[in-house]
């Protein structure tokens, strides 16, 4: 049986520290409705509310802000689970083809909920698979058949998909001289375009936009996709699959540990060396760190990111024994398919609640600046004590 596949003791408890990590993650989606960027807009002398606001935005292009840390979290929590389902699955007697299959019907379901998530409110289905859930979903059989392989078999098809990706890119001819930019959305003098080899990575001229105009134009749409205006790609759930493989890595590790504490070293030696490595690909124009299309220098980034994060929770909750403080966070964490629905189904409902319940000098009550604040963290409650009333009752979606 390979490293990876050890069965996982039937008595060994849930980690608090998977659950509060997750969390976070899906705080931070679900805090989007504190909507800094506003208050940053209404105030903008205010260097804090700057610093907000970038950090609760995507990055134009290059670059990174918490707020894009989000989807590699999730998706490197994706393998840190299948990890311990695996096991736990497999020392119950679940036949591997069984298993298999299961992860191929976990795998369609994620991208139709992608898809269902991104048709929300729009005239027709709505064929897009940019959405994190749908990421994952394209990637997630391939990555439950790599977790059945030793750990050497991951490190190298880790490998393998970032060298590949990378060439993919690197080989793709750069756009004419004379080529139109305003076809593809993007201003030829756009502060964020690379120029000499790193031009290979810049917005809505590279191989993966190139796929999704023939691609997406297989579906049915409202009009012809010509663009995405944030650049994101469908491909990038290739480089996405090798972030779910750090997440196989560091379940591994945390499930293997002699101790809370010796899963540690590896967690932190890995983040650096991910996060030296990608910083020296940026800086030598080798490959960039941009999320949007998820480079290989991102994937080896972020990765490092999550690597420390994880490792921050785990010293926090597991090493050290603060469990408590964790409680609010394991609440959205336990049921986090919950809490990405409701992150983008309910909203709208949660406000015209809150309006139609409560006098508007409620929300004044710092000055109209702070509206968009108040009005948010009386829908982030509401979220909250929806998912509590769940935890409570151990109402947990699962796919």
């Amino acid at each position: 049986m390979s490293e990876s596949a050890t069965p996982l003791k039937p008595t060994q408890p849930r980690l608090l520290s998977v659950d509060a990590y997750r969390g976070l993650v899906m705080f931070l989606m679900l805090a989007e409705v504190l909507s800094f960027g506003k208050i940053s807009k209404a105030l903008p002398d205010s260097d804090f509310w700057a610093f907000l606001a970038r950090q609760q935005s995507h990055v134009p292009w290059a670059g990174c802000s918490l707020h894009d840390l989000i989807q590699p979290s999730f998706s490197f929590l994706v393998g840190v689970a299948l990890v311990f389902s695996l096991s736990a699955r497999q020392a119950a007697g679940v036949l591997p083809s069984t298993l298999r299959w299961q992860a191929l019907r976990r795998a369609l379901i994620l991208v139709l909920l992608g898809i269902f998530v991104r048709s929300i409110n729009q005239p027709m289905t709505n064929f897009w698979f940019t959405d994190t859930l749908a990421q994952i979903g394209l990637g997630y059989f391939f990555l439950h058949l790599v977790a059945e392989r030793s750990g050497r078999v991951q490190w190298t098809i880790f490998g393998g998909l970032l060298v590949v990706y990378w060439l993919f890119f690197a080989l793709w001819p750069l756009p004419a001289a004379d080529f139109n930019y305003a076809v593809v959305g993007v201003s030829p003098n756009w502060e964020s375009n690379f120029t000499g080899f790193a031009a290979h990575w810049n917005k809505n001229t590279n191989p993966a936009y190139a796929f999704d105009v023939w691609f997406l134009n297989l579906f049915p749409r409202a009009e012809v996709f010509v663009r995405e205006p944030g650049g994101y790609t469908t491909l990038s759930f290739i480089p996405t699959l090798a972030t779910m493989i750090l997440g196989l890595r560091a379940g591994v590790w945390l499930r293997d540990a002699s101790s809370p504490r010796a899963v540690l070293k590896p967690l932190l030696w890995f983040g650096l060396a991910g996060l030296v490595l990608s910083l020296g690909l940026h800086l030598a124009g080798i490959c960039p760190i941009v999320k949007r299309i998820w480079t290989p220098a991102w994937v080896l980034w972020s990765g490092g990111c999550c690597f420390w994060l994880l490792a921050a929770f785990q010293g926090l909750t597991e090493v050290l024994g603060w469990r408590r403080w964790a409680f609010p966070l394991v609440v959205i964490g336990a049921n986090s398919i919950a809490a990405y629905f409701l992150a983008h189904a309910t909203n709208p409902f949660f406000y015209s609640t809150l309006k139609t319940h409560l006098r508007p000098q409620v929300f004044t009550f710092f000055g109209p600046a702070y509206q968009p604040l108040l009005m948010g963290i009386g829908v982030l409650s509401l979220t909250w004590l929806v998912l509590y009333w769940m935890y409570q009752r151990k109402l947990f979606l699962k796919v």
